[in-house]
């Protein structure tokens, strides 16, 4: 049985050295700052603390989508393994990257009759979409085959939970989330909005509460209600730039959940183009994903 190919998108912000150890083929959302464009590679292009020392001082990053050619490019260039392709990529309600995927797919196949390639929406980003990246790694290692894993994904990726506590709000001002007005009154009363993506793959912001504890409290209570709460769930913690706020979440879910096993990791230039420093996630493989 021959072993597939789990690929992805650098917006599943998993940390640079799992990408690399585990031979991981990505693409990134190109990303245009200071009047250059660099792709979200994990940082291999761009230096981490000066992006994020440009973005507190009123720098605004914006994203283009992964394109069909590139897609073409690298499915092309992974069909040479002769092993079938698993792509895990983000929300198509967030991103165009993934109707790329399948525009690139379709080409191929006109292309080349035996192709193996599989696009799955995640209806995720960030570090949750490295979760689902991460398990289908894992099974791939275990000898799982393909339908095994697209099987899997397809039946767990509307489990996996996505929280946000958003830091920086010009950046949700900028994309139309929340008015000026709210912003301005949001950074005098330190209010904190709490967005999740949604089933349907979109962002929505589902409460606002004054300070970073009380949302990261108002976030365990979710993971309490939520969270399968095995012995050992794996959980990630995505940041940006701010890795003692995300170790304070961490320390807080570990006093009540001992025994989970975290991911940790800095936001990519893709998704941190849009949630600005200071943002927090936790991601979790849940019993659902109703968020109401």
């Amino acid at each position: 049985m021959t072993k597939p190919i789990i690929m992805t998108d650098a917006t599943c912000d998993m940390p640079k050295e799992y990408i690399t150890n585990n031979n991981i083929p990505f693409l990134g959302l190109m990303c245009n700052f200071k009047s250059n464009e660099y792709e979200d590679d994990f940082w291999n292009s761009l230096d981490y603390k000066y992006f994020y020392a440009e973005l507190r001082n009123g720098e605004m990053p914006y994203t283009m989508q992964v394109n069909e050619y590139r897609f073409l490019k690298k499915f092309r260039q992974l069909l040479k393994e002769h092993r079938p392709i698993i792509y895990i990529g983000i929300s198509s309600a967030i991103s165009g990257t993934f109707n790329s995927s399948k525009l690139a797919r379709e080409e191929i196949l006109d292309e080349f009759k035996d192709a193996d390639i599989t696009v799955i929406d995640s209806k995720g980003a960030s570090i949750g979409l490295g979760l689902l990246v991460y398990h289908a790694v894992e099974m791939a290692e275990q000898g799982y085959n393909k339908d095994d894993i697209v099987e899997w994904v397809e039946q767990n990726k509307n489990k996996m939970n996505y929280w946000f506590v958003v830091d920086d709000l010009k950046h949700l001002q900028r994309g139309g989330r929340i008015s000026s007005s709210k912003a301005v009154i949001g950074r005098i009363l330190d209010v904190k909005p709490i967005i999740v993506i949604h089933k349907d793959g979109a962002l929505k912001n589902v409460a606002n509460i004054r300070g970073k504890k009380k949302a990261f409290k108002y976030l365990i209570q979710r993971f309490k209600e939520a969270g399968i709460h095995t012995q050992d769930q794996l959980i990630g913690i995505s940041h940006g730039d701010c890795m003692g706020d995300a170790m304070i979440l961490k320390n807080m879910l570990e006093k009540e959940f001992p025994n989970n096993k975290f991911i940790i990791a800095p936001l990519g230039l893709g998704i941190a183009s849009h949630c600005g420093s200071g943002m927090v996630s936790l991601c979790f493989l849940g019993k659902t994903r109703d968020y109401e």
